[in-house]
């Protein structure tokens, strides 16, 4: 059975009808969000079933969409968060994402703004690391790209879609070695995104962040992951009580090929490692419980069929 992304969006009025149908069918729940009148839930449905949950949805005024960023946590990094370099367009895309299923965190380098001085410490790296891609906002001056780039990209693993001033034929000029993806004309500005052509811009954004994306999605399916990472989630949330009572955005965030679990490491690490998948299958057997450079945090990485030896 194959899961896809999908939002539904449509009323409060009997949407516990469409959680309900998503969870019979095999699929869950990642966000639910409840805003006035309208519920917003993103999830990963059976593909042969996404005609039939939009056919149920129809009578209740729902709407199901694709949306291939959920289940996903970007890294948006920027030179500085000063209002003087980038802020605008890094956030703007930032909050854009986030409503179209992605999780998002903010990255800043101490040391990021400056040719002379640039760099980016192993901390900052290693939290860039933790996401399943980046996306580096840089600015308007070919030079300045050019030159920071080696520096800022050194020693990250994950995928980085490059967004910067100049054109994208430049950036793919200039950028070596290569990245993953580019968007250019998106530099530095003072203002919000809010005409036309600025909101078609950060489309693009997400487009070539998706392709990325989903090309890391093709090369995962050819060792597949020995457990979903949003089934994991369900089991942790069905046996780890205390996940409920974080007050924290998202507790458990699902990412391509794990979860980040926002709970302390040294007081949750060991229960974790030992809960119970399925007929004695401990989760310690299948995946990773590493510590996370990101506050006290814990960071599940799954391990494929190659190293596991089982799938559930």
């Amino acid at each position: 059975m194959t899961l896809v992304p999908v939002t539904y969006k449509g009323g409060v009025h009997q949407h516990d009808a469409i959680i309900d149908l998503i969870e019979d069918l095999g699929g869950y729940i990642v966000q639910k969000h409840m805003i006035a009148q309208e519920i917003v839930l993103q999830c990963f449905v059976p593909k042969d079933d996404i005609e039939l949950i939009a056919r149920i949805s129809k009578p209740l005024f729902g709407e199901v969409t694709e949306s291939p960023l959920v289940g996903t946590e970007i890294a948006v990094v920027s030179m500085s968060l000063e209002i003087h370099h980038l802020p605008h367009p890094s956030c703007d895309f930032a909050e854009y994402a986030r409503r179209i299923g992605a999780k998002t965190n903010m990255v800043s380098p101490a040391r990021g703004p400056g040719k002379r001085i640039s760099t980016i410490n192993d901390e900052e790296r290693d939290v860039i690391n933790e996401h399943d891609i980046a996306v580096y906002a840089f600015g308007n001056f070919e030079s300045c790209i050019e030159h920071k780039w080696p520096v800022m990209r050194r020693g990250i693993e994950v995928p980085i879609v490059v967004m910067g001033g100049p054109s994208e034929e430049i950036l793919r000029r200039i950028i070596d070695p290569p990245a993953d993806g580019y968007v250019g004309g998106v530099g530095r500005f003072m203002r919000r995104t809010k005409e036309g052509e600025e909101i078609a811009k950060l489309d693009e954004i997400v487009a070539e962040v998706t392709r990325v994306l989903e090309k890391r999605r093709e090369e995962i399916a050819k060792d597949p992951l020995s457990v979903s990472p949003a089934r994991l989630m369900e089991v942790i949330r069905e046996q780890v009580p205390a996940i409920h009572q974080v007050t924290s955005p998202t507790p458990l965030t699902v990412q391509m090929a794990g979860l980040r679990v926002k709970l302390p490491y040294d007081t949750f690490a060991e229960p974790l490692r030992n809960i119970v998948l399925e007929d004695g299958i401990l989760l310690h057997d299948l995946a990773e419980v590493l510590p996370s450079r990101m506050r006290d945090y814990i960071i599940v990485r799954i391990l494929p069929f190659s190293e596991s030896n089982t799938v559930i």
